[in-house]
């Protein structure tokens, strides 16, 4: 996880140094990788530290309802998502006992553990 920091210390750096369009990118770079920690971090406060949805997702601003979506995304818990790219609290329930009995689930051959953020794409060039 120390990663996240540092390519964001980085990104940061490089955005305060440069001008404007091109300070967008290294911002685009910080949002991208600070929402991937933000998973990260919610997978293990609802799997290491026993927090619920709910409660994970209020410390973190979000809903209870967008915390689902975000776990299913997490090397941590994208094992244990429904088909519909959610993991539900019986799914946390379930990953917390694999973890106390040292077993492990295998993810799906579908499940993609990194999905590329959502992207604008302009209809025309002009």
């Amino acid at each position: 996880m120390s990663n996240h920091y540092a390519r964001i210390r980085a990104a940061l750096a490089h955005a305060e140094s440069a001008d404007p369009p091109t300070a967008l990118e290294h911002l685009r770079v910080v949002l991208d990788e600070a929402s991937r920690l933000l998973d990260e971090q919610l997978a293990s406060a609802v799997l290491d530290h026993d927090l619920s949805l709910r409660s994970a997702g209020a410390k973190a601003g979000l809903t209870e309802n967008a915390v689902g979506p975000r776990l299913a995304g997490t090397p941590m818990l994208a094992a244990y998502a429904r088909p519909d790219g959610r993991v539900m609290a019986k799914d946390i329930q379930r990953a917390r006992y694999d973890k106390q009995t040292g077993q492990t689930a295998t993810p799906p051959a579908t499940a993609s553990t990194t999905k590329p953020p959502m992207r604008f794409k302009p209809r025309r060039n002009t």
